[in-house]
């Protein structure tokens, strides 16, 4: 069954090419969604994958890429969007 996840990301997450490898690792494991970041220096992630894909992508997710650092990720269910693909949504000019 596939569910959808609303995900903020906190710690230094900005800066650290978190967006370009969440995409990297959401693709690989199919999930679907967008990740962009927040003014508040978080990253938001709406994900939606079945529960074994949902669970390997936030495992990574308290990872993250080399540089970042993660103090804590929250996840919350949310409505299922049926997002086609992975994006990441870059900063509005």
């Amino acid at each position: 069954m596939i569910r959808h996840l609303d995900i903020t990301v906190k710690g230094k997450v900005q800066g650290v090419f978190y967006r370009k490898a969440t995409k990297a690792v959401a693709d690989q494991l199919g999930v679907r969604g967008f990740v962009k970041n927040e003014p508040n220096g978080d990253v938001f992630i709406a994900a939606e994958a079945d529960d074994t894909m949902l669970e390997m992508f936030m495992e990574w997710c308290n990872e993250g890429p080399q540089d970042a650092e993660v103090t804590s990720v929250e996840s919350h269910e949310g409505e299922l969007k049926n997002y086609r693909n992975f994006e990441v949504v870059k900063r509005a000019l």
